[in-house]
This record gives structure tokens, sequence and C-alpha cells, in this order.
């Protein structure tokens, strides 16, 4: 009698021990709060490019579609040199008693007005809140070059009733000073940055960028994110940055290499 009723008690502690085990299989799974986060559909930044050859701002406007792709439009300004040109600085007496600086062979300041339509792609999913993510980005829109007209103060010299006169003039470049204006015994220095704005020439053409994107807290309801790449500018005709002679020729296209830092905010 005393044997049945172990057995019966062991039988009785084996289904409580099953009942206790089944409950524990059917707990759902614990969300780890750390992977959780809010689902963004929009955000803007802006754009602080240096590339090999000049500087630029920009806006994008971004629409982010999964965790893996965000398409968004592009709008930007920027500054565009020749590799040629080398700022020179020389002391001036007698007319100016000063040093001036200016770009020798320099005929035209080149700003560009670029726009378009880009994807940003990441090569895998945002896991973490704070992690790093990286992607690439391709982006294709009109660009506008917008040409200022390079002026330098001349010196020229002409007899007088009383001998020789000497007078500065502020002028660009044209084949008629042509002579004057490619002699550096004649330049005295630039004549500012605002001189030839009201003289702006247009060349319409084609941009494009080409990179590696990292975006930093991908999570985050703010945009922090770099990018180095490729991109180039292409025009219906060569762009005059410089005066051309038989050792100087100006192209129509330029490629650069380039470092972008983002900043701004998500939305959704």
């Amino acid at each position: 009698m005393k044997f049945k009723n172990i057995l019966l008690l062991f039988f009785l502690l084996s289904l409580c021990a099953n009942g206790v085990v089944a409950q524990t299989t059917l707990l759902p799974k614990q969300i780890n709060s750390n992977l959780a986060g809010i689902i963004y559909k929009s955000e803007w930044a802006v754009d602080v490019r240096l590339h090999t050859n000049g500087a630029a701002l920009a806006l994008n406007l971004g629409k982010i579609k999964t965790y893996y792709k965000t398409s968004y439009y592009h709008f930007e300004l920027g500054y565009l040199k020749d590799p040629r040109e080398r700022k020179q600085t020389k002391p001036v007496v007698g007319l100016r008693q000063s040093a001036g600086s200016y770009v020798f062979g320099k005929q035209n300041s080149v700003f560009v007005l670029r726009g378009g339509y880009g994807v940003k792609r990441y090569l895998s999913e945002k896991e973490k809140r704070k992690g790093l993510a990286i992607g690439w980005n391709y982006e294709i829109g009109p660009s506008i070059a917008l040409l200022k007209p390079y002026y330098l103060d001349l010196s020229y010299e002409y007899e007088g009733q009383n001998g020789v006169i000497y007078e500065i003039r502020s002028e660009r470049y044209s084949e008629e000073n042509a002579e004057t204006f490619l002699n550096d015994i004649k330049i005295f220095g630039s004549s500012g940055f605002f001189n030839g704005f009201n003289e702006l020439g247009v060349v319409p053409g084609l941009q494009g960028k080409l990179g590696l994107h990292f975006a930093m807290g991908a999570f985050d309801k703010y945009v922090k994110a770099f990018e180095v790449g490729m991109m180039f500018d292409a025009y219906i005709k060569k762009i005059p940055i410089m005066v051309e002679t038989e050792n100087v020729s100006n192209k129509p296209y330029f490629v650069n290499l380039y470092l972008n830092l983002h900043f701004g905010k998500r939305s959704n």
C-alpha cells in the first residue's frame, strides 16, 4: 500500500513539472528594447562638401522607402576652379603703397548650380540605434555654370602736359587689353570679389556623383553622416576659366574626388 502511494506521488509531481515546462516554453519571446526605434519616413540634410577643385553647400530632401533604400532630391551651390590657378602676391609701390594679390591668367570665376535626383542604398540592415550603417549612393541631374568675369587692376601710362601720367584701371580680359592683362609688370592686383557680378554668363550642363556613404546612429532623429566619392560636371562648351594661349587650354568637363559631411533631421 505504501509503495502504491509513492508511485502516485511521483506521478503527480511529474505532471506538475511538465506543466511548468510547458508554461515556460509558451511564453512570448522578450523584445530587446535596445533594438527598438522609430520608423522614419523622410529626412532632410545639409551638405558641406570639399572637392579637389572647389567646395559646395547643398540641401537634400529625402524619402525613406525601406531600411535599405532612401531616394532624395539635391539642390547645390558650389565654386569651381582650375587646378592651374595660382594666387600671387607682390609688393606694389608708387600708385598703391600695398601688396596686391591676384591669379595670373585667370579670365572667369565659376560658380555652379547643381540639382539632381539620387538614391542611397545600405549594404546591411541598420540593426543598432548607435551603429554605423555603410552604403553607397548615386546621383545625376543638371549643372549650370555661372561665369563671373575676373577683374584686374591694370597700370596704364601715357604722356601728359607735365610728363608721364600713370593710371590704374579695373578691367576684365578682352582681346584689346590682352597684352596688358597678361603682363605681370602691369598688374597691381585683383579688383575685388564683387566686381563682375552684373556680367554673369551661363553655360548649361550635366552633373553626377558616385560615393560611399557612412551613417552614424541610423535610427537617430538627427542625421550625422559622411561620404567620399567621385563627381563630374560636363558642359555644352568649354568653360573659360583661364585665358587660352599656346600652352593653356580650357575644357568642358571636370572630374573631382570629394568629401561630404551631412547634418540634418529625420521625421515620420
